[in-house]
This record gives C-alpha cells, structure tokens and sequence, in this order.
C-alpha cells in the first residue's frame, strides 16, 4: 500500500471516522454483501475480507473531482490503482475510529449527522433535476435565448498603427498606390497584438471597440479603408475586410449554462415548496441599516444569456484574434 502524505491525514482521517460512524465501513469480516452493487461491478480489494468494488473507486474519484460523474475510469491506469489504496485506507482508518469508539464522542455524532442530511439533500437534487435537465429541455430554452437575444452586426477588419499623424498619412498613400495591407501592418504597425498576422482584428462588434473605433467603423464599408484617425497610443488605419450579423453562440458553448440554469430552476421551485409546507423560524439579529453604507449585492437566480458587453473594454473580446491598442 503506497504511503499517504502527511498534508492529506486530517481530511481523510476525519472521511474515515464519517464513513465508520454512519454505518459504512464499521462491519467486519464478510458482513458486507458479496453481491455486486452495480452492475458490471467487479472486486478490486479486499480490506478484513470486506471487497473494495470498482465502483468505491469510481465514487472515491468522483468525490475527489478526478473525473465526472459517469465519465469512465480505467481499472488499469495509474489513477485507479491509486484512488483504491485511498479507499483502502480510509477503510483501515475508519476500522479503527469504530475500534476507539470515536463515533460515540456528541459532537462527532452531530458532524455525522449534518454530512447525513447533505449526502440525501444532495440524492434528493439530483432526482428532481434528473427529469428536468433533457435534451429537450436543454434546446427548448436555448431556441428561446436565441430567439429573444438582440442580433447586431460584426466586423472584420485589419488595423496599421503608427505613432504620429504624418506617419499614418504616408502608410496611407503606400496603400493608395497599390501597397499591401498585411505587408505594412506586419513592418510598421506599433500593435504587437496583431501586426504579425497583418493586423488582422478578426470579428468584433463595433460597440465593443473604444470610442474610435466605434465612431470610424458605423459606416464603413466591406473593401473601404478608413482613416487615420487617432487612437490611444498613436493613429490608426483599417480596413474593413466583412460585416455580417452577429452569430448567436452555439448550442454545444451554452450547455453548460444553460444546465446550470435549469438546475437552478429546479431546486428553486423546490425550496420554494418545502418552505411553505414547513414551519421554519429564524432566530438571527438583524443589523440596521447605517445610511451611506455599501451594500452586499442581492442574489438572483443565473440566467443563460451572455453578461452584457463591456463598452469600456479597449479591446475585441476572445473570439477575435488581435487586439486594437
């Protein structure tokens, strides 16, 4: 059995007294059943002749955020082998917290008692989330995001920027006479961020960009070249290489946020039922209110649609590929 480092012994001795007191691991010799608990369960270990399934291991790695829940975990790789000498040890250490009667201590009873209540409050999420969280669901609500979002257009273009006016003013007749855009960015543009791709911005939306830009870019053309005009850092010209309406982003991205919301949902609208059926009472102080102090920010419930764009930010945000300066 490997050693276990001296850092993680208090988080697994105290997941070793939780999982003996609450009736886990406090039998001995071959009280547990030998019968699968899941199916395809095979034994991995035996501790006192009680088997370690594939499954402890599973459910030990998941726990530690190795994996996600139902994402596969090779019996062969290295990880396996080492979440199951942790579930070996947590079983010898929750043994011998039984052994010293360490679970009969109240306050120890009264910790077993509130990871109690969180793992079924956790069994009780999960199945009410189950139904809600469908494929259907999922594509429902994310057709909806799209169809109530606001569609704007987008921009690419490419950017040369120079220090001073009469530079910009030069850089500008070099293109007139049939100069190369790209060539010139990629040797004379100040904008580290994107003149080795020919001061390609990739596509944006021109209420991103600083002042400018936006103001430059409202009506230019795809084809057109504009400027110079100033721009923090020195003096800019672009050329405006497309524009079309803004993509709505893709189901696949805005899964994960849409999951999020439903869950949410869910276990709002349950919360919301079991406190009117229950008699609940609070017995916390209230603090006043003392005018002028700064206030904490109300929770809401998370929705699945994009935070609002940021004007004030002076650049195109990750799906561009350069940054203006």
């Amino acid at each position: 059995m490997m050693m276990v480092a001296s850092a993680t012994l208090p988080r697994l001795f105290l997941s070793a007294l939780a999982v003996a007191c609450l009736g886990l691991a406090g039998c001995q010799g071959r009280e547990r059943s030998e019968s699968p608990p899941e199916a395809g369960d095979v034994v991995v270990a035996r501790v006192n002749g009680v088997p370690v399934w594939t499954s402890d291991v599973k459910r030990e790695a998941v726990a530690q955020g190795l994996i996600g829940e139902g994402e596969p975990l090779d019996p062969s790789s290295e990880q396996f082998r080492r979440t199951t000498d942790e579930v070996i040890d947590r079983r010898l250490l929750a043994a011998e917290a039984a052994r010293r009667k360490l679970d009969k201590d109240p306050a120890v009873q009264r910790r077993l008692a509130a990871a109690r209540e969180r793992i079924l409050a956790d069994l009780v999420v999960d199945s009410t989330v189950t139904g809600a969280i469908s494929e259907p669901a999922i594509r429902s609500l994310y057709q909806e995001q799209v169809r109530l979002s606001r569609q704007t257009e987008e921009i690419r273009a490419r950017q040369i920027v120079v220090a001073t006016q009469p530079e910009a003013e030069a850089v500008r007749k070099l293109l007139a006479s049939g100069g190369s855009f790209e060539a010139l960015a990629m040797e004379r543009s100040l904008d580290a961020a994107t003149r080795f791709n020919g001061g390609d911005l990739g596509y944006f939306t021109a209420d991103i960009m600083p002042d400018s830009y936006e103001a430059a870019l409202k009506t230019a053309k795809a084809g057109q070249t504009i400027g110079p005009f100033q721009v923090e850092g020195g003096w800019a010209l672009v050329r405006i290489e497309d524009r079309r309406p803004e993509q709505p982003i893709s189901l696949e991205a805005a899964r994960p946020q849409i999951v999020r919301f439903l869950t949410y949902d869910q276990v709002r609208d349950l919360l919301e039922k079991l406190r009117g059926q229950a008699k609940v009472q609070t017995f916390l102080k209230t603090t006043p209110d003392v005018p002028g102090q700064p206030r904490e920010p109300a929770s809401g419930t998370p929705t699945p649609e994009a935070a609002p764009k940021d004007k004030d930010k002076d650049k195109p945000r990750d799906k561009t590929e350069g940054t203006p300066p």
